[in-house]
């Protein structure tokens, strides 16, 4: 933000995004205007077949990740537009970063949603509105498991909504409409004051 001379900013993230969104939010609360947690859980609880798979066999890791991240095989209109296939375009974006990124970069991904820490401390510094947005088929961060941390941020005084859509944990792949809707009209309510 300050190499982009930006003072305050909506900030959002999806999945493991959202626990660095909510890290973000927590210790610089003056500079985060909204806060949108997408696919959100805390704690992150990753599995154990998981982690083993992404450290040793990270080709079956991505299949399950795949999988466990639609909640069906033919969304509709699908993304970005009718014709495409969600489960094979997420396969190879996955295959793409594994085969660019650091060595078992999934696993040390998976390993720092599973161990972060942070989260409720975190949430007790919030102060700006935050935006819940879950899908109410969501096999990897179930709506559930949103809960305590949308308590947390409300017992800290921070206002809270949650959003529900018909998604599993692809939501800007399976309801990109409605995700944009939920985040752009967020955006578009006044900042509560910085202090």
């Amino acid at each position: 933000l300050d190499a982009a001379g930006v003072q305050r900013a909506f900030v959002a993230g999806h999945s493991m995004g959202s626990l660095v969104a909510l890290d973000f939010a927590g210790r610089y609360p003056q500079r985060t205007t909204h806060l949108a947690l997408l696919a959100t859980a805390l704690p992150m609880a990753v599995s154990d077949t998981l982690l083993e798979a992404a450290l040793h066999r990270e080709p079956a890791a991505i299949g399950m990740v795949n999988q466990w991240s639609h909640s069906t095989l033919a969304a509709k209109p699908s993304c970005p537009g009718p014709g495409f296939w969600l489960h094979g375009m997420n396969q190879r974006l996955m295959e793409r970063v594994s085969a660019r990124g650091e060595a078992n970069l999934f696993h040390t991904d998976f390993t720092a949603c599973n161990t972060y820490a942070d989260g409720l401390a975190r949430a007790a510094q919030i102060r700006c509105a935050t935006r819940v947005v879950v899908g109410r088929r969501d096999a990897m961060t179930p709506p559930r498991a949103a809960k305590a941390l949308a308590d947390a941020l409300t017992q800290a005084g921070a206002p809270v909504d949650t959003v529900t859509l018909d998604a599993g944990h692809a939501l800007m792949t399976e309801q990109p409409d409605a995700t944009l809707d939920a985040l752009f009209s967020f955006a578009c309510t006044p900042p509560r004051d910085a202090g």
